[in-house]
């Protein structure tokens, strides 16, 4: 039987963090070249530090000549990124920095699989859902994003030109018969502009935006607040620590509360089952919880490279759910076509939609009108319920 009560923590990382500045790029890069063919291959890594940042991995057009053209457009891409997280450091400043492009084409031997419909790697993706908050996600995570994403904005807008885009997040909720009641403690680091700001200096510019975030009643008198504990934080982002694409794949998803595959997710275009496939489980997770079927939901997808059909579907109800998993399982399987083409198709993902999720989390998020987090849709539950 599962534990009830107990506390449990989670992280989150801005945008300006060095990895997330690392993701943009690759994503932005992404959306580029989505944006002049769907059918576009990409697979971007990105690396910063100190007045640098070196871009390589695998691209494709259908012409070398449209290839090029792309790849001319790449330093370009990465200074509108580093310009939009807010980076005009002495040391790290989108105007100043260097740019070095090592992209190329896609590998042959990989493509031919691909061109086949088949998977682009074998791997395991999970997806999870349960009723924590309304975007039935884990709560720690869910509001260690909500909070720095709040942060930004009032950064972005002037409403507090001090604070800088390097920033950390991190909430331990206790938890009463499964549910979180109370926040125990609360992490909070962000990058400011004057070192003459004191850690109760910037306690005091956070804090009303933070209590505004949480539900009420979880801050309490003896939650303890560890604000900039280390004292300045004047320089950050990749100056302060080298980022690289793919490094905060917990923060991406469900901040440890569920399994993960191994897999990052930015810079990889919808054939990588790395991320569609774990898009999907997610949607068929969230699905299953909307629609009654359980309160929690783990579900494992696997695949081999070149094969389009997924070699097997795992559902976990944890002890919640009002059916057998195994009936879970194979309505899933009914209700959604799990080849990568049938992925893309059904959650319409070969379009430029990923450089917003590059930092706040994959998962959890308002489906947008132009088909963004489209995973995050809950329009399978009347299929789903048939289906069992």
């Amino acid at each position: 039987m599962s534990r009830k009560n107990y506390v449990f923590t989670s992280e989150s990382v801005s945008e300006g963090h060095p990895d997330k500045v690392c993701d943009r790029v690759s994503d932005a890069i992404l959306d580029a070249f989505l944006t002049e063919e769907p059918n576009a291959r990409v697979a971007c890594e990105t690396f910063a530090t100190t007045n640098r940042v070196v871009v390589g991995g695998e691209v494709g057009l259908s012409s070398k000549a449209a290839t090029d053209a792309m790849l001319e457009r790449v330093e370009g891409i990465v200074r509108d990124c580093v310009k939009d997280i807010g980076y005009e450091q002495d040391a790290f400043h989108w105007k100043t920095l260097t740019v070095q492009n090592y992209l190329h084409g896609q590998s042959a031997h990989i493509a031919q699989g691909v061109d086949k419909d088949g998977a682009g790697d074998q791997g395991i993706m999970f997806g999870y859902a349960c009723r924590e908050t309304p975007e039935l996600m884990p709560a720690p995570l869910q509001y260690a994003q909500a909070i720095l994403r709040r942060l930004a904005e009032v950064r972005k807008s002037g409403e507090q030109p001090t604070l800088g885009p390097d920033a950390k997040s991190q909430l331990s909720l206790r938890y009463v018969d499964g549910k979180p009641v109370e926040v125990t403690s609360i992490v909070l680091s962000t990058q400011h502009a004057l070192e003459t700001q004191t850690s109760a200096d910037i306690r005091a510019i956070v804090e009303p935006y933070i209590r505004e975030v949480l539900p009420d009643g979880w801050l309490t008198d003896a939650t303890k607040w560890h604000v900039n504990p280390t004292g300045i934080f004047v320089i950050g982002g990749p100056d302060g620590d080298a980022g690289l694409t793919g490094r905060k794949i917990i923060v991406d998803t469900y901040g440890g509360a569920a399994p993960h595959g191994g897999g990052a997710f930015s810079g990889k275009d919808p054939t990588k089952v790395d991320r569609s496939a774990a898009y999907a489980a997610r949607y068929l997770a969230k699905n299953v919880v909307a629609a009654g079927l359980a309160d929690r939901c783990t579900l494992q997808v696997s695949y081999a490279i070149g094969v389009a059909e997924p070699l097997s579907i795992y559902v976990d109800t944890h002890g919640t759910g009002q059916v057998e998993a195994a009936q879970i399982e194979r309505a899933v399987a009914a209700c959604m076509d799990l080849t990568p083409r049938g992925i893309r198709t059904h959650l319409n993902l070969s379009r430029p939609i990923y450089a917003r999720t590059s930092a706040y989390g994959h998962f959890g998020r308002m489906p947008d009108a132009d088909g963004g987090f489209s995973w995050e849709k809950t329009d399978l539950v009347e299929a789903l319920k048939k289906a069992v």
